[in-house]
């Protein structure tokens, strides 16, 4: 069997990768990162891996091996949307990802890599998955210029991994984050804050037309999106940039009510206001057209719903200090 690999493997979403193919029966796995944090290292723990590979040294090994992969999910990338350094993201996201990229065309491997919704900025095209809207995006920071730089370049080349599938993630949660401090999702946040203070904070609304909390995102458990990532490589559909959302936005007030449910606490809900280094630049309203991954793709599985998947993230991950 070839190999698959997953780069990020370590990280959140990339390590839930690891799982979901391990429960497929799928073991012949390298995984790619850094492996600098212990911490995050963690989230590999119990998996079945054949082999580590730096990520410095993933081009050269791809070279070597090139005849025995059968897939890369190429999902390693610097998410921090508060970091501005914008030499960090072009080597580690876009000049990075070139390079996978340019390994995949050249050995005929079929490449899903990691996009983001944090292309779409404020939403001003919409939220919709169409190759002709991507040089018009405006993304808010340096990571989403970073990823949206990146599906630019990719839609402009004549040379092509055979299949290939860039999937715009939305606000992904679950478990195998906790290495992920500030860049945690908002349920990892108010689970500690609530085991902490009995209560929690969530941002003031800035902007008139929202109410405190009624910011809107779409939240999309990790477990379906690396469903989604699996069914994506082994049925290979058109190629292409694809949303990777619910379709369907909620407010970080249901998910705080969300997370009070599932530990059976009362609602203590605080509002303060959003940082002023993010407040000029923050969001109020994201939602996935998932309309191309359920017509083109041909997905047409549910998702969680928020509170199912809040649920069983916090009872079944949070609470039993377990891993994915």
């Amino acid at each position: 069997m070839k190999y698959t690999v997953v780069t990020g493997a370590a990280g959140f979403i990339g390590s839930c990768m690891v799982n979901k193919l391990n429960n497929k029966g799928l073991t012949n796995i390298i995984v790619v990162d850094d492996f600098s944090n212990p911490l995050k290292n963690h989230n590999l723990d119990h998996k079945s891996i054949v082999g580590h590979v730096h990520r410095d040294e993933l081009i050269n090994w791809l070279q070597k091996h090139q005849d025995e992969v059968g897939s890369v999910y190429h999902l390693g990338a610097r998410t921090d949307t508060t970091e501005f350094d914008v030499e960090i993201f072009n080597r580690l996201n876009l000049n990075y990802s070139k390079q996978v990229w340019g390994a995949c065309s050249q050995y005929r491997i079929p490449l899903i890599y990691a996009s983001s919704a944090a292309t779409y900025g404020m939403g001003e095209h919409g939220y919709v998955d169409d190759h002709s809207i991507v040089e018009s995006l405006r993304p808010l920071n340096p990571y989403g210029e970073s990823k949206n730089d990146f599906d630019i370049w990719v839609l402009k080349q004549e040379k092509a991994p055979p299949f290939w599938a860039g999937m715009k993630f939305f606000n992904v949660y679950g478990p195998n984050e906790y290495h992920k401090g500030r860049m945690a999702s908002v349920i990892l946040h108010a689970f500690k804050q609530i085991n902490e203070t009995g209560g929690v904070k969530l941002f003031r609304s800035h902007r008139s037309g929202f109410a405190d909390g009624m910011q809107l995102r779409d939240f999309v458990y990790v477990k379906d999106v690396v469903d989604v990532l699996y069914f994506m490589m082994h049925t290979k559909p058109q190629s292409g940039l694809y949303n990777l959302g619910t379709g369907k936005s909620r407010a970080f007030l249901h998910l705080a009510k969300a997370v009070f449910k599932a530990l059976e606490i009362p609602e203590k809900i605080e509002f303060v206001d959003t940082p002023l280094d993010i407040r000029e630049k923050y969001q109020y309203f994201t939602e996935a057209d998932m309309t191309k991954l359920k017509t083109v793709a041909g997905y047409t599985a549910p998702f969680y719903t928020l509170e199912e998947g809040v649920y069983e993230y916090v009872t079944e991950f949070l609470v039993e200090k377990k891993y994915f």
